[in-house]
């Protein structure tokens, strides 16, 4: 057990906590510092990690998050609503071997949840006997917000207008590619959809579609331009939803849809996420509340640890009182060291070489008034001790 030294005035316990050894990280002093558009340093260790998602065992199945809308039951049918009134539909959407099918008549189908930026796969089959051609072979669509189209149909062996094909962003994109399998065999889409972000009649984001068909890239972050139409173009000039409902066409042709999933995608800047490049105002809010989570945890420790995580917190927001609380426990530590054995003051090698690291960087990225008030104390025991960096 090593011996409790005293200082005047202090009390021996505090000697010994402040000299227990300091495992915090020099990880939270190395990136460059967070700014005015970035919250975070450059490989900050206080950052948010990534929410944990199973993927599913077999490619194309819903992973652990996802919202799933059809799995192929009856009961399933549930989370739909015909966009039609009763009394004006012919027939209603059905289930029929596992698969949701259109019935000529019945109109659109919607969810009966809204979403708006999502990761979104359905699957569907024109039938093996198929009749018409051009555009009346198999025509539906999946429109995201219901109002930006992905084109549903059977050209396989059946040219059309290009931006009117299987994977199109209708009216507004033709797709890099007809990558179709023959009719009656069932086809694949995952679609990552943005909507445009449109605030006062400024385009912001003009949103943007990324397709793939049986695992081949069709649109690679398209632009949206208004969301298309037939035989017209949309303005942008409009400000979409924050959400709403993802819808499946009726354009007369029977067609079948099966294993329909979403995933709500992490919000843009533009929406108030932070992963991306914010504005000066939410970067300064967020840079405030991350200081404060890291001086409440700052207030479970004492001693060098607690020291630490307070000049920690400087790095996102100033704080006068945080870094006078710092700078006390530092000298408290400087002080129980100068009056410390010759073998225990090397057991604290690693201590100062941290301590120094983390007021070379405050003072380095100028994130305090003036030099840090340790700093030269801490410097003199290294350059004393042989431990200065060659």
């Amino acid at each position: 057990m090593k011996k409790t030294m005293h200082l005047p005035g202090k009390p021996g316990w505090l000697l010994c906590i402040v000299l227990l050894p300091c495992f915090a990280t020099a990880e939270a002093f190395s990136g460059d510092p967070p700014d005015a558009h970035h919250p975070w340093a450059v490989h900050d260790v206080n950052r948010p990690q990534p929410p944990r998602v199973q993927p599913a065992s077999r490619p194309g199945d819903p992973p652990s998050d996802a919202i799933v809308l059809f799995d192929g039951s009856q009961a399933s049918l549930a989370n739909w609503r015909h966009e039609k009134p009763k009394e004006e539909r012919k027939r209603d959407w059905f289930v029929e071997d596992g698969a949701l099918v259109c019935a000529p008549g019945a109109g659109y189908l919607l969810t009966r949840e809204a979403f708006g930026d999502c990761q979104l796969h359905i699957e569907w089959s024109a039938p093996a006997a198929h009749g018409g051609s051009g555009q009346g072979r198999s025509n539906s669509g999946v429109f995201l917000m219901g109002s930006v189209e992905v084109q549903v149909l059977d050209n396989f062996n059946n040219p059309t207008y290009a931006d009117g094909t299987a994977g199109a962003v209708y009216g507004v994109m033709p797709p890099a590619a007809n990558a179709l399998r023959a009719p009656g065999q069932w086809q694949s889409y995952d679609i990552i959809f943005r909507r445009p972000v449109v605030r006062h009649g400024q385009v912001l984001d003009p949103g943007s579609l990324t397709v793939l068909c049986n695992g081949v890239v069709l649109q690679d972050s398209t632009p949206l331009e208004g969301g298309g139409g037939w035989k017209k173009r949309q303005p942008l000039d409009r400000a979409f939803p924050d959400r709403a409902s993802l819808k499946l066409q009726d354009h007369g042709n029977p067609v079948r849809f099966r294993n329909i999933w979403i995933r709500p995608l992490r919000p843009r800047a533009l929406d108030g996420g932070f992963d991306g490049r914010l504005d000066p105002h939410a970067t300064a809010r967020k840079r405030a509340a991350i200081a404060a989570e890291i001086r409440l945890d700052a207030a479970t420790k004492s001693g060098l640890p607690q020291a630490l995580r307070l000049y920690e917190s400087l790095v996102y927001a100033p704080d006068a009182p945080a870094l006078e609380t710092a700078d006390a426990l530092t000298v408290e530590f400087l002080n129980a060291c100068a009056q410390a054995p010759q073998d225990e003051l090397k057991s604290r090698k690693g201590d100062f070489l941290l301590l120094q690291r983390a007021l070379k960087y405050l003072e380095d990225h100028q994130l305090l008034p003036g030099e840090p008030l340790p700093l030269p104390r801490v410097e003199s025991v290294i350059e004393e001790q042989g431990w200065k960096k060659q």
